[in-house]
């Protein structure tokens, strides 16, 4: 592995067991067991790093929330969207539980999530669009930005919704499942019979793993 890909991911392993503000160059630096001038032989500052992180992030959120254009199993599909979610709240838990404190300190960055979240919305909106084709929901044309835009709200703001709620908080594979239901929740009500049973399948899998 290249010393610049050492680098982001031991500052991602980092940020997450860690939090993003507590840690420096020299720790990463330290993690890997390179001198901080290597170190900023391949970043300049630990932003540049983040921006590396959040390239990352971006290209992968797109790719798994991508409308899929052969059309799978009903209950296959939606097991995929939403072991997507767990997976980039996951693997990217630093940022989104300091997402608005990392965006207001750099301009670029902000500018760079609001065009690739627009991008991510409009994606869901296309996903949603199917999922009514397919019998599962029944939201209209009118209301679907609306309910994508709640979804939306629920998945960026959770954990720092749950550490604003609590001093002592944890960023726990169980509290991103929580999430989840929270979602899930949320569309039940817009779900047909038919997409109601496939929503409470996933529902009782996702409670299953933090039971």
């Amino acid at each position: 592995m290249k010393t610049r890909d050492k680098i982001v991911l031991a500052a991602l392993d980092l940020f997450n067991e860690h939090g993003e503000r507590n840690i420096t160059t020299n720790h990463i630096a330290a993690h890997i067991d390179i001198s901080p001038g290597n170190l900023y032989y391949h970043f300049r500052n630990k932003q540049e790093i983040v921006r590396e992180i959040f390239a990352l992030y971006s290209n992968e959120l797109l790719e798994r929330f991508a409308p899929i254009s052969v059309q799978q199993e009903s209950l296959v599909m939606l097991k995929r969207y939403l072991n997507s979610i767990f997976t980039l709240m996951w693997k990217y838990r630093f940022f989104y539980a300091n997402l608005p404190e990392i965006l207001q300190r750099d301009e670029d960055l902000h500018q760079d999530y609001i065009v690739v979240q627009e991008k991510l919305q409009a994606n869901l909106v296309s996903i949603m669009a199917d999922f009514v084709s397919l019998g599962l929901l029944n939201v209209s044309p009118s209301d679907m930005k609306a309910q994508v835009r709640t979804l939306h709200l629920i998945a960026t703001s959770w954990l720092s919704y749950q550490s604003a709620m609590s001093t002592k908080t944890q960023i726990t594979e169980d509290v991103i499942h929580r999430g989840m239901l929270q979602m899930i929740s949320v569309v039940k009500p817009q779900a047909t019979e038919t997409g109601l049973e496939q929503l409470q399948l996933l529902e009782e899998g996702v409670k299953a793993m933090h039971a």
